[in-house]
């Protein structure tokens, strides 16, 4: 299974880490850069099978592939503002992962805002 492959790459990180934090802490933070890199590059294969899928329904739905694309960019700066998050906290930087978090919501925002209009329009149809 695939999450045990990433537990185990986790886990053993995990120890390497705290075996050298004491000594060296900067290689500790660069262990666990590149140990959150190779989970993300290991699930992204993953995650073209679900961008596919959605594809698909989404045809099937007849829905305007703008807007699906759109989803895909907002999903996308979730999970990498949140990696970035994550890589700011585990460093000590907990401000900095908070203005990287204050961005990405801005982010979010921004490329809403067609799907948002879309239902507006859709709304004010529908009502007489």
């Amino acid at each position: 299974m695939d999450i045990t492959k990433v537990i185990i790459i986790a886990f053993i990180a995990t120890i390497i880490i705290l075996v050298i934090k004491e000594e060296k802490p900067e290689l500790a933070i660069q262990i666990s850069m590149v140990t959150g890199l190779v989970i993300f590059f290991f699930m992204i294969s993953r995650l073209t099978l679900v961008i596919q899928a959605l594809q698909q329904i989404a045809i099937k739905a007849n829905i305007d592939y703008t807007y699906l694309n759109i989803i895909f960019k907002i999903i996308g700066i979730a999970y990498l503002a949140s990696f970035g998050v994550e890589i700011c906290k585990d460093s000590g930087q907990g401000s900095l992962a908070n203005k990287i978090e204050f961005a990405g919501k801005i982010l979010i925002i921004i490329l809403s805002i067609p799907i948002l209009m879309a239902v507006m329009d859709l709304i004010i149809k529908i009502l007489p």
